[in-house]
């Protein structure tokens, strides 16, 4: 392809309080590996951000048994706003983030005795044992069952395993997730009523068609052992028109806000994107500083608008304390990175309340 996916290196969560949000998602989804904690502003996001910049603040956290990660971010120069209209299931965006579990019967007997919000029993839908439950702040979750597994710290869940996504055309979606970003294998693609998400949102118990792919190559890349094999779930409601989830609304407003792959070779997916019709809406071009971190992001847009980031990272933090970075362009894009890299990395967990 000329350039290389690594994975899904997070997916982005606007929220009102980036600590108390964060907390959660390390209380009970073990994302708890810090990889940056910054609070800037956003000054290249304009397109999304009504022509102006936003003061934020950002986490992007990971689980060190595997998967992508959570950026979890809020606004401080404003107050992140909600959807106009109650999120409904195939409403266009992202509607569920997915998230592995070695053993998933487990993880939903800890969620359960710890009190969190269960939508639904464990089930077996589209060939995937699973569950739906709902953090404090409205979003939805999905735990699945675990394509591989990176670490085994003996927390019942890893981290992003995928993410739903509502489509308003099926055939257009599948172009561009199976050919721009390589989600080439389709484990199922049915069409009904499908008693797993009836009680995720109103309406849910409509008819709906889903694909759920996933990738016939293993990923490689530096953290292609961490972030893991991954899923995308493209649902289409046929009983109805849907929404976009962030009509009206700015980037980093509350819910999902977008879902980010690691990649390497921009130059080359960009042109890529251009030659399907999706060219990058932002480009940092050069190399971003995060002050913990460093690279060069971008957007697409799918073919509904939902955003789609791209990051090659530059330099990551091994162990801050000790000044020690790791500088990736100068390694071997398609190598991972020694299992001892991201030992060292996990050193970071927060093993107590964050904030």
């Amino acid at each position: 392809m000329g350039y290389n996916i690594s994975g899904i290196q997070q997916i982005g969560l606007g929220n009102l309080n980036v600590y108390e949000t964060w907390e959660w998602y390390r209380k009970y989804m073990g994302m708890d590996m810090p990889v940056f904690d910054e609070a800037a502003e956003a000054g290249l996001m304009l397109p999304y951000t009504d022509g102006k910049p936003q003061a934020r603040h950002a986490v992007l956290a990971l689980n060190y048994n595997g998967g992508g990660g959570m950026e979890i971010w809020q606004y401080t120069s404003r107050e992140a706003q909600p959807p106009k209209t109650p999120l409904q299931l195939g409403d266009l965006g992202i509607n569920v983030a997915k998230f592995n579990a070695k053993d998933v019967d487990k993880h939903y007997a800890f969620c359960k005795a710890q009190g969190v919000e269960l939508l639904t029993d464990v089930t077996q839908e589209l060939g995937v044992k699973h569950f739906f439950c709902k953090d404090p702040y409205g979003n939805i979750l999905e735990v699945t069952e675990a394509l591989q597994r990176f670490n085994d710290t003996g927390f019942t869940s890893g981290g992003i395993a995928g993410a739903t996504m509502g489509v308003s055309d099926m055939s257009k979606a599948l172009t561009f997730y199976q050919d721009i970003l390589g989600y080439d294998k389709i484990l199922a693609d049915e069409t009904g009523v499908f008693g797993d998400i009836q009680h995720l949102h109103a309406n849910a118990e409509g008819k709906f068609r889903r694909v759920l792919l996933t990738h016939s190559e293993p990923r490689t890349g530096p953290f292609s052992r961490l972030l893991g094999s991954t899923y995308i779930e493209l649902v289409q409601t046929l009983d109805r028109t849907p929404a976009k989830i962030f009509e009206g609304r700015l980037w980093g407003d509350l819910g999902y806000i977008h879902l980010c792959f690691d990649v390497q070779g921009m130059e080359e997916l960009k042109s890529r994107c251009e030659a399907a019709g999706h060219p990058f809406t932002v480009d940092s071009a050069n190399s971003f500083d995060m002050g913990e971190a460093a690279g060069r992001f971008s957007y697409v847009e799918d073919p509904d608008g939902t955003l789609i980031e791209f990051v090659e990272a530059h330099k990551i933090p091994i162990i801050k304390k000790l000044g020690w970075y790791l500088d990736l362009t100068k390694r071997d894009q398609h190598k991972p990175l020694p299992n001892f890299f991201i030992a060292a990395m996990a050193l970071s967990r927060k093993k107590q309340p964050v904030g």
